[in-house]
């Protein structure tokens, strides 16, 4: 007997609490989770044929449920949350590989899925899952031996308490931009949920705060044990770096770090992982060493030679993340730069007109495309990244196939095409439905053909 809140996986004799969501409402399946099976429903109203528990609030009920029956496993896990608009994946993916490479058994949770100790188990539905979910993964962890679990948080899971209750020993705060204003209206709200997780730590956590970012003070909270990280002053300072075409260099407290990963904004990603580690106590020389060895997370920075030019996919969706990769890609020194970009629909408007701004600024030529048009028309959407734009180094290509087609005819030599938003994703969302795409996989037939 297993206490769930998603109906679909109801098993007989199971405990149904119904759970309210951003998009859902529990109590429209209660009674499809009787049906499947369900014994028990917890409900903040209603009366059914199986056994009722009515509580003012599920969700609070839930989690002192957990807290109850699991917080001694749960507290001999080391939890590491991360959030931030950019960077949250690939800083927990750097720090995932270092601390499984030095044999602290860790897992993943985050937007590339569910993975234990260098395997991936399975894909979720949310980055940060709900309550029940998470602390089924944490078990999870736990019973495979994990010692560490580092986990990506979004701001909309913090809104919507789904990680209340959970303390953490490490809260990082990678930075903040334009993004989900269509769910939090505006950038204080929506920093306001971010900083959230920082009043979750354990007594002796860590909050570790980057002092670049405009939002830094809504994340040095007094009561926390603050460690800063960034260009500018701060405990962590990078003082000098320099970028190759295969590798980055930066400096920090005097040592020297040379990564296999590329771009200014990854220096940030790759800085978490060395403050964590060593927080826990490792060498420099072992730091370094481990350092060097990471690899980005499939679809960031995701490189494909192709003859003398390159093909790179990257999930940048946001106006920041857009700007930062095609500023990093100009210091490899390529002749031109063409940019395949689109915004995803039924999701913040306010930043297509900046992505369609930037994109066109800084490449040598755009094609905009649909990308997860969701419930909107594409063309629509597209409209609202051309809107009152400078430049006209742009076409319009719905069909993401052709526009990838469009953008790898367009590369003679020394070229550089990126194609934008969608990374490791293998879908499209149009309507309702989620339709198998690859980026890194069309790019590849394209090429081989």
């Amino acid at each position: 007997m297993k206490i769930k809140s998603d109906s679909r996986k109801i098993k007989e004799g199971d405990i149904f609490v119904a759970l309210k969501t951003v998009n859902n409402d529990g109590h429209n399946y209660v009674l499809d989770a009787i049906e499947k099976g369900a014994k028990t429903v917890i409900v903040e109203k209603g009366l059914y044929d199986v056994n009722t528990i009515v509580v003012p609030d599920t969700r609070e009920f839930i989690q002192e449920y957990l807290k109850k029956e699991y917080s001694y496993l749960i507290d001999e896990l080391t939890l590491i949350g991360i959030t931030g608009t950019n960077g949250k994946t690939t800083t927990c993916y750097f720090l995932y590989q270092a601390l499984n490479k030095l044999g602290l058994k860790c897992s993943y949770i985050g937007t590339l899925g569910f993975y234990i100790g260098g395997e991936k188990i399975r894909d979720l539905s949310n980055t940060t899952p709900d309550i029940l979910d998470l602390y089924e993964l944490f078990l999870e962890s736990y019973e495979n031996d994990c010692k560490f679990v580092v986990m990506e948080v979004s701001s909309q899971a913090l809104d919507m308490k789904r990680v209340q209750g959970i303390k953490f020993d490490y809260a990082v705060f990678t930075n903040l931009t334009k993004d989900h204003l269509d769910f939090h209206q505006t950038m204080e709200n929506y920093a306001l949920a971010k900083q959230k997780l920082f009043t979750n730590l354990k007594p002796n956590g860590k909050a570790i705060v980057n002092v670049d970012s405009q939002y830094d003070d809504y994340f040095l909270l007094s009561e926390n044990n603050n460690i800063t990280y960034g260009f500018s002053d701060s405990y962590y300072q990078i003082t000098d770096y320099e970028i190759g075409k295969d590798y980055t260099i930066f400096n920090v407290q005097n040592i020297t770090y040379k990564t296999k990963t590329f771009g200014k904004y990854n220096i940030y990603n790759m800085l978490v992982v060395i403050i964590i580690l060593k927080d826990l106590g490792f060498d420099d020389k072992t730091i370094q060493k481990i350092v060097s060895e990471i690899e980005t997370p499939s679809g960031r920075m995701d490189i494909i030679n192709f003859g003398n030019n390159k093909i790179i996919i990257d999930y940048a969706h946001t106006p920041d993340a857009v700007s930062n990769i095609i500023n990093a890609v100009k210091e490899m020194n390529s002749d031109n730069i063409y940019t395949i970009i689109g915004c995803g629909g039924n999701r913040d408007k306010s930043k297509r007109s900046l992505m369609g701004k930037i994109a066109t600024n800084l490449s040598t030529k755009v094609i905009f495309t649909s990308d997860n048009p969701r419930n909107e028309d594409p063309l629509s959407i597209i409209n609202d990244m051309v809107v009152n734009l400078v430049n006209s180094n742009y076409e319009i290509e719905i069909n993401r196939k052709d526009a990838i087609k469009k953008g790898i005819q367009m590369l003679e030599k020394n070229d550089i095409l990126l194609v934008l938003g969608k990374g490791h994703e293998t879908y499209q969302i149009i309507g309702n439905e989620k339709i198998h795409f690859d980026d890194k996989e069309e790019v590849l037939n394209i090429i081989r053909r």
